[in-house]
């Protein structure tokens, strides 16, 4: 499709301009960088990329000084001093990889297991999971279980797809929008375009969060909803569609499990299963001829409800049946959920309607003829104009998995998903759940020298495929995929270090961190962590962790402890991979990936984290980096992006396969694929073909499409999972009654929270604590102008936030006699925090909160000690802890979703106690020291200047 013309804005401020894609934060922006002399002078957005259309936030644009910062490491060090001291020296690169493959070398001979491998924000997991798994350690794992795993597994186990990387609303089409927990810095520019969008057809927008900013100060109607209570708001949302028959029977027959029969047979290893023909077919049963058959039979009309004999002494009743008998109990009504979710009956019972009114009264055609699995064909696609996004806001809890399935759920009810003007999946997704791999780890698994036998990550289809041994204990130091957490397809990167510092269930000799703060707001309890990198062993005085690497292109807080630094290059010096095996970046009507390249190069000694794991692989012999006789397979990352296949004409990349370049998706390898992506503006895209652009999950023509790119080697289309049977599975091994039998130590906690139905159960860390003694919420909101922590240093954007403060709202600021400008002491179970405090009016009356990720250690990040953000800045991490509270039975449990082991630090409970006024945040940690040599502090900083670091 040809450009249309733009104006021009401006002349080029640089002698080149390159282009390449943003890494300010997720959204993977495509920019114009002006280059001068060699040096960058202006980065603005890319007006033909596909993602954002020229649009660059705040963020993007700062990419200049990402790219100067004083904090960027300069070349490899290690320790000499004890840690957190600063105390390193400078070493050449054969040094530091004759270190690491050392350490690592040893480990693999011995034990592979005794590395932990865990990466951060760091957009190339199906790499670092690919080198893990050649490694042979079953302890490799990513952010999402930090971030955001609760939003991946609940969508992709129930509709085969998730909000943001996944799909996003169709901002063209829908008449109302419905956000639940989304803050400021998540996909922010393509969130921004389609609310403008909204806007200005006259759509509705509404937001529900306990704090309103940036969204929610734009949306029509904000829900300032009580912290962890989502999900109960959902279910009686749907508590109230069920009521008003507001629901698409006809969606719910063709593509849900709605008229599965379930089995009802009690104190039976098969009671709450499927019932199933001889062939593992579910059944369903068939209205005209009054019999149970296959899913899917030809010219079946299925039941959703009733209670039927299936002949052989066993009754059964559709999900549906089971659905409507839960959630139309007069418990979800407006009037009963009010008082815990803050929202009054009124609104919730408003919100109800409107989305039935404008899903079925409003319902939309697009004139498409297209064909359906079964070969039925249809004449137009039709849409309910209902969408909803969500993110960390609802997945941040211990009962998250279970508030995202039951948004999906409501989707699913409604008919709102893949449809003009509902959710839209984004290629390669949808993908059920036997379309992804079971989770690898168990001892037979892995052995000295060996690769895992399978990628770590996946999905477990029941307890069977749990990663446990003979006795139920753990394979992974995080204890993912285990009793504790059976469906974490992320791991739980925030136990990586307490489990290895507590030796539970085992120790380790090497951790092995990318980019991946954990001495700071990457973890949980930070003070604590911290201690746990300084302990020694009393008996032999050696550090309990006993050897850590660690790879970032900046000074973080984690580098004073470790005893390896790699230091990587800024997305602008190196080469990386937006893959469709990884994070994809997808519209849903195109398929997209795209890439980023050298347009400057370092000038410091400093390589590309991925080239480095690929040298480390070679050195290592690891199979899929080293020929027979031990010579390097790749050159470096670039000529693993081209020349590397996960499966034959498969890679990294999906554009410009084939010997001339001319395939999509599945192609022989093309030596010159990376200069037609930067010739093309460092991506690619090619269009899904109109009749197979919706209902993906059971489209003839896009399964088709999907096997001819490579996305599947058969169509694997999706049945939407309204009742999980996984999840029911382990409630019977919890019972006793199936094998393997659930240790008793989990049985009540399965029971209470593994509902196969979207259910709602009280946050943990809110249940184990007096309501009394912690009466209010503590949560935190991500800045727009920042990502993560990375961008928080940058020189530009500081000057939007050098400081937090505490935004306390108006009815606890009368309560605890507070004004602005106060400090407090906020205390929960596990610490304190003094901070200065804002009186705020937009915010849940229960709940105070701050902004993420400001705070930083003195002497970190090249800031100096005197910085506002080391002074004044302050992390609510200090207040959480990585562990729930003692419940007395010698026992403490993660600080996680029991079903996905998502790290819960929106569940946090504090009191606040007026304090003196103070100079300094507290607690305020002294400067740990910076890694040597510096070459000293700018005293004013300016653009242009030449850092030492």
């Amino acid at each position: 499709m040809q450009a249309e013309p733009h104006l021009e804005l401006s002349a080029p401020v640089g002698d080149e301009v390159r282009k390449t894609t943003c890494y300010m934060c997720a959204c993977r922006c495509g920019i114009d960088v002006h280059l001068k002399d060699g040096k960058i002078r202006y980065i603005e957005g890319n007006r033909d990329h596909p993602v954002n259309k020229g649009v660059l936030c705040a963020k993007g644009s700062a990419g200049i000084m990402q790219h100067y910062a004083p904090a960027r490491l300069k070349a490899p060090m290690k320790r000499v001093g004890p840690r957190g001291s600063g105390e390193f020296v400078e070493i050449s690169w054969d040094e530091a990889l004759e270190t690491a493959t050392e350490w690592l070398g040893e480990v693999r001979q011995s034990d592979p297991k005794k590395l932990a491998f865990f990466t951060g924000r760091d957009q190339s997991q199906s790499f670092t999971g690919f080198w893990a798994q050649q490694f042979g350690t079953p302890n490799y794992a990513a952010h999402g279980g930090f971030c955001s795993v609760n939003m991946a597994a609940a969508g992709i186990m129930t509709i085969g797809g998730a909000f943001w990387e996944f799909g996003a609303p169709d901002w063209d089409r829908t008449k109302l929008f419905v956000m639940f927990g989304v803050a400021e810095d998540h996909d922010s520019n393509p969130i921004k375009m389609g609310i403008a969008k909204l806007k200005k057809r006259g759509a509705r927008f509404v937001s529900v969060n306990p704090v309103r900013t940036g969204y929610s100060a734009v949306a029509d109607n904000w829900i300032g909803i009580r912290p962890g209570t989502d999900g109960l708001l959902i279910l009686s949302l749907i508590h109230e569609l069920l009521k008003a028959r507001r629901i698409d029977v006809g969606y719910l027959q063709r593509y849900s499990n709605a008229s599965w029969l379930v089995i009802d047979a009690p104190g039976t290893s098969e009671h709450g299963l499927f019932a199933r023909d001889g062939d593992g077919k579910p059944l369903v049963w068939e209205s005209v001829t009054e019999r149970a058959v296959a899913h899917g039979a030809p010219g079946a009309q299925p039941a959703l409800h009733g209670r039927f004999d299936l002949g052989d002494g066993r009754h059964a009743s559709p999900s549906f049946q089971l659905l409507a008998e839960k959630y139309l109990d007069p418990k979800y009504a407006p009037e009963k959920v009010a008082a815990e979710t803050g929202v009054d009956a009124d609104t919730i019972r408003g919100l109800a309607a409107e989305i039935g009114r404008v899903a079925f009264d409003e319902a939309i055609t697009v004139e498409q003829g297209w064909t359906d699995m079964k070969g039925n064909r249809h004449d137009s696609f039709v849409g309910r104009p209902v969408s909803f996004h969500a993110m960390r806001g609802i997945s941040a809890h211990s009962n998250g998995f279970q508030t995202a399935r039951a948004l999906h759920m409501l989707q699913v009810l409604i008919g709102a998903v893949d449809c003009p003007g509902g959710f839209r999946f984004e290629p390669p997704y949808p993908k059920p759940v036997e379309a992804h791999p079971t989770p690898h780890g168990r001892a037979e698994h892995f052995g000295s020298n060996k690769p895992l036998s399978g990628p770590h990550l996946g999905f477990p289809r029941g307890p069977e495929d749990l990663l446990v041994d003979q006795e139920g204990r753990p394979n992974r130091l995080d204890k993912a995929f285990s009793w504790d957490a059976p469906f974490s397809a992320h791991g739980l990167m925030h136990m990586a270090i307490a489990n290895a510092h507590a030796g539970d269930p085992y120790p380790v000799e090497v951790l092995f961190l990318y980019m991946a703060n954990m001495a700071w707001n990457s973890s949980m309890n930070t003070a604590g962590v911290i201690r746990m990198l300084e302990d020694r062993d009393e008996a032999t005085g050696e550090y309990r962790i006993p050897k850590i690497i660690y790879s970032d292109a900046y000074a973080s807080e984690m580098v004073a402890y470790a005893d390896l630094i790699l230091p990587d290059t800024t997305y602008l010096e190196r080469h990386d991979c937006i893959s469709l095996l990884d994070r994809p970046i997808s519209e849903p009507d195109a398929v997209q990936d795209a890439i980023r390249w050298p347009v400057v190069e370092p000038d410091r000694n400093v390589r590309g984290f991925q080239t480095v794991l690929l040298d480390l692989g070679a050195r290592l012999r690891l199979p899929a980096f080293a020929d027979s006789r031990g010579h390097a397979i790749y050159k470096d990352y670039a000529d693993y992006i081209v020349r590397h296949e996960r499966r034959p004409g498969i890679g990294p990349l999906a554009g410009f396969r084939g010997a001339d370049g001319d395939r999509a998706g599945r192609g022989a390898a093309n030596p010159d694929q990376l200069k037609r992506y930067i010739e093309n503006g460092s991506f690619f895209v090619t269009h899904i073909p109109p009749e197979a652009q919706f209902f993906k999950h059971d489209n003839k023509a896009y399964q088709d499409f999907a096997v001819r790119m490579g996305f599947f080697d058969q169509p694997q289309p999706v049945t939407f999972q309204l009742y999980l049977e996984p999840l029911q599975k382990f409630r019977l091994c919890a019972e006793g009654v199936r094998e393997p039998v659930a240790p008793v130590t989990h049985r009540q906690r399965i029971l209470d929270t593994f509902s196969p139905l979207p259910d709602w159960y009280q946050p943990f860390e809110e249940a184990a604590v007096s309501s009394e003694e912690f009466p209010y919420h503590a949560i935190t909101q991500r800045p727009a102008a920042m990502y993560h922590s990375w961008g928080s240093m940058n020189a530009w954007l500081r000057q939007i936030h050098t400081k937090n403060v505490l935004y306390v709202p108006a009815a606890i600021c009368d309560t605890e006699g507070l004004q602005k400008g106060d400090w407090v002491w906020v205390i929960s179970h596990h610490g304190r925090i003094k901070v200065e405090i804002a009186r705020m009016e937009a915010v849940n009356s229960s709940t105070v909160w701050t902004w993420n990720a400001i705070g930083k250690r003195g002497g970190a990040w090249a800031l100096d000690n005197r910085a506002p953000e080391a002074r004044k800045g302050f992390l609510m991490n200090h207040l959480i802890h990585e562990l729930l509270p003692p419940k007395g039975d010698g026992m403490r449990w993660s600080n996680s979703d029991p079903i996905t082991g998502q790290a819960a630090w929106y569940d946090l409970r504090v009191r606040i106690v007026k304090a003196e006024p103070g100079e300094v945040s507290e607690p305020h940690f002294a400067p740990p020291g910076e890694p040597a040599p510096t070459g000293g502090r700018p005293a004013e900083l300016r653009y242009g200047q030449e850092w030492a670091r």
